[in-house]
């Protein structure tokens, strides 16, 4: 099917668009986690302003951000997550909706800094390095289980990242650390909410994250006649999963809530891994993923 070139110019001006204002949205959210680390009796009141100006910057790139997905989707005349680039956008956007709903209570806005870096860098090296013309994808994709199971995983991943980054910062937080590290931290909220948003996420990540995979290995038989195949991004999926439901267990468990945390840094490590060096490396039957 012939391209729509100037719904795909728009959506390419979109989401050039969306990473400027959640840039911006950076930089008020950095300019609120300073206020919030203050003495004065203003500070508190400044970080509150910042914080809110910094939700409604979110919410308007997000907006932005699916109308450029929802667009190239248009002028290709399929789901627009047929190649890497595409799926790094959907991806962001949905972990970026996650992120606007998780945080929406004001006491948690301060993390905005901490999440916004992450899916700055993301979508920079998805917009720069692994950017493609819009155009019609391979026949491997040409499935209706690309739109389910796709965007199945981008939730599960959403929500599997606001659990490890608040673990991350429990970490941080629950170490009283001192000095430069000491008031980088201290505008966080305290140690036993990081722990109890992380849990939060990864008890809506694992079910959600598993059903994707699930939804993949279903593909998968439809595709290559076997549910499964040992193929790196699928294995990989799967450890991701594992280490997701090991961080619920252990975080449940007595005696291994010290490792709990740790555990769920490491399916972070695994997802990113997955993302990254199985998609543009690893000899896998989903190495199409990056090509239109």
């Amino acid at each position: 099917m012939p391209v729509n070139q100037d719904l795909a110019l728009l959506s390419d001006y979109a989401f050039r668009s969306a990473f400027l204002i959640y840039a911006l949205a950076l930089i008020l959210s950095i300019a609120a986690y300073v206020a919030a680390g203050g003495t004065k009796p203003t500070s508190a009141r400044t970080a509150d302003k910042l914080s809110d100006m910094t939700q409604s910057l979110v919410w308007l790139g997000i907006i932005i951000h699916a109308g450029s997905v929802i667009l190239r989707g248009v002028a290709t005349q399929r789901v627009p997550w047929g190649n890497l680039y595409e799926y790094i956008s959907v991806t962001a956007v949905l972990a970026m909706t996650v992120a606007a709903v998780v945080l929406h209570r004001r006491e948690l806005r301060i993390l905005w800094t901490w999440v916004l870096v992450p899916i700055l860098i993301l979508l920079f090296y998805g917009g720069t390095k692994l950017y493609v013309n819009a155009g019609p994808v391979v026949p491997a994709l040409r499935s209706f289980w690309l739109p389910i199971h796709v965007s199945t995983v981008s939730i599960g991943a959403g929500f599997g990242l606001i659990s490890s980054l608040a673990s991350i910062l429990y970490l941080l937080r629950s170490r009283n650390p001192q000095g430069w590290l000491g008031r980088l931290v201290n505008p966080l909220p305290d140690a036993e909410k990081l722990d109890r948003l992380a849990y939060r996420a990864g008890i809506i990540c694992v079910p959600v994250f598993g059903l994707g995979v699930a939804l993949g290995a279903i593909w998968a038989e439809s595709s290559w006649g076997r549910f499964w195949n040992w193929d790196p991004k699928e294995t990989m999926s799967f450890v991701t999963w594992v280490l997701y439901a090991a961080y619920l267990h252990a975080r449940a468990t007595a005696g291994w809530r010290k490792a709990a945390s740790w555990i769920n840094v490491a399916a972070f490590t695994a997802m990113v891994f997955n993302l990254f060096f199985i998609n543009l490396v690893a000899n896998s039957l989903h190495s199409y993923a990056g090509l239109n």
